[in-house]
């Protein structure tokens, strides 16, 4: 006898549908899974057969052959053990044909007949509501995420005896109650208070620069100068997350185990700081099974870089791509998957190898090669794509030790969501959302300069001997400080603002 049941495959963070096809014939014992299945998905026969038969309920004794279709596609991970072990209760006799239609499973089998979670279960639930599935059976412990997807009946179980009940109409399950976006969400006090970091203001007023505009952002001082600490406020003034963009991070974290199984949902935007020993393939995404990478982790939030020159060269200059398209594909040979990574890189470094270039104590002994061999760890083309470099000093005992009296974050955030809602109303047809996404075309639409601040422009380009993507960077930049004071046009005063963000051009060509 043939049945049929639907589940549901990932491919990146898009998921697809998958019909679990299974029939029992004739024959020899034997347990058989095609249709690209990975060894998660051909373990499953094990798992299934103990918990079929741990539930109470018979394992055919027969020849058996589960199909999962489309046949092109691998299949990976144990999300198909519960459609597998309903496709095998209903082939045999034990499930009715008519219930199991129409209803999508997904979940892992422990040998007990429970049901364990699964990740990428919200991706999958969106992609089965837009197809026009309504009803799916999973574990209790994925209700959280999957109870914010509109119009999708949920029904959470715990074993696999509970849904055997429900599909018979003995022991109904009930449905999971949909969950509202305004009763979770929570204002993103950030990780750090922007008024708690002593001194620091030319520092702390590119930081609220970089939050409006989305900008990318370099801090460069000596150790103990608060480069971390800034970078730990920045999600303190950031605009807060919206639902759309909470259900795109929530869809990634899901997709790589990351999510947290009691809130369900990601209510705060990302802050990812991985450590300078990680490899390119956990920073962009990839592994035997591909999954997302940090500046996937980190999409409509922060990635902070500390002691950037320390990374490995070939991991930075993975990022170049992303940084410009916000989008990452990863290729293996066991196919391709592209996640989206529009985030906000905030990196740190030392001015030299031993941190003190241009403090008076200690003095810094490092010779003019070595710090150029130090800051040649960064190439020049990922520089040219960090809008902003910024000097931070030591900090005085005067400044330490002085109550904090500066603006406190919520303060700032305000300004920021001010220059955001002018970039929105603005960009509102051209299909970006503030000024670090603009391209070229755009530039030249929306951030021209009046004449003095051309010429300002064109003597910085000849003296720093900038280049075309460090002038469209300083560009941009004027128009957010702009923005920030509700100004129409750029100005000369702007641009010259811009200008002092590129310490590093300034350093390099005297």
């Amino acid at each position: 006898m043939l049945a049929k049941v639907n589940s549901y495959g990932l491919n990146g963070i898009q998921g697809y549908p998958v019909q679990v096809e299974v029939d029992i014939s004739n024959g020899l014992p034997a347990f058989e899974t095609v249709g690209l299945p990975d060894a998660a998905v051909k373990e499953s026969k094990e798992r299934v057969r103990s918990a079929i038969r741990n539930t109470g309920l018979d394992f055919p004794l027969r020849r058996i052959t589960v199909n999962l279709a489309p046949a092109d596609l691998r299949k990976e991970g144990p999300i198909y053990d519960l459609p597998i072990a309903v496709g095998l209760l209903t082939a045999s006799g034990q499930l009715p044909e008519e219930a199991v239609s129409g209803t999508l499973c997904l979940g892992e089998l422990a040998l007990d007949g429970a049901l364990r979670p699964v990740n990428g279960v919200l991706p999958m639930l969106i992609a089965a509501r837009r197809d026009g599935f309504s009803r799916i059976v999973i574990p209790e412990e994925n209700t959280p995420e999957a109870t914010f997807v509109p119009g999708m009946e949920v029904l959470p179980a715990r074993t696999l005896g509970q849904i055997v009940a429900h599909l018979r109409a003995s022991e109904p399950i009930a449905m999971a109650p949909q969950r509202a976006w305004e009763d979770v969400r929570e204002k993103d006090p950030g990780v750090g208070e922007l008024a708690r970091i002593r001194g620091q203001a030319h520092a702390k007023r590119a930081a609220e620069i970089a939050a409006a505009g989305g900008h990318n952002l370099l801090l460069i001082g000596p150790p103990g100068s608060g480069k971390t600490m800034l970078a730990r406020c920045m999600p303190s003034i950031l605009p807060d997350i919206t639902f759309e963009e909470a259900l795109e991070v929530t869809k990634i974290h899901s997709v790589a185990g990351v999510l947290p199984r009691s809130g369900g949902i990601v209510t705060k935007r990302p802050f990812r700081s991985p450590h300078h020993t990680i490899s390119t393939a956990a920073l962009t995404g990839g592994g035997r099974n591909i999954t997302p990478g940090e500046i996937s982790l980190a999409h409509l939030g922060v990635l902070f870089l500390d002691e950037l020159p320390e990374f490995k060269r070939d991991a930075l200059e993975a990022m170049r791509q992303p940084l410009e398209d916000g989008i990452v594909t990863v290729a293996r040979v066991s196919g391709s998957a592209s996640f989206p990574a529009r985030f906000m890189l905030v990196a740190a470094m030392n001015p030299c190898p031993c941190g003190h270039m241009g403090s008076q104590a200690p003095e810094c002994r490092c010779t003019p090669m070595q710090v150029q061999r130090y800051r040649n760890r960064i190439s020049g083309p990922l520089l040219d794509r960090i809008d902003m470099h910024v000097e931070m000093r030591a900090v005085t005992y005067d400044e330490i030790a002085s109550r904090p009296d500066g603006e406190r974050s919520e303060v700032v955030q305000c300004r920021v969501n001010a220059a955001r809602a002018l970039q929105l109303a603005r960009y509102r047809d051209e299909g970006v959302f503030f000024n670090a996404q603009l391209d070229a075309r755009l530039v030249d639409r929306y951030c021209a300069a009046d004449e003095q601040g051309r010429g300002l422009l064109e003597q910085a380009f000849h003296r720093l001997k900038l280049s075309a993507r460090a002038y469209t960077r300083i560009l941009k930049v004027a128009r957010t400080i702009a923005d920030l004071e509700q100004c129409p046009g750029i100005g000369s005063g702007h641009i010259a603002e811009a200008i002092q963000y590129r310490s590093l051009d300034r350093d390099a060509k005297p």
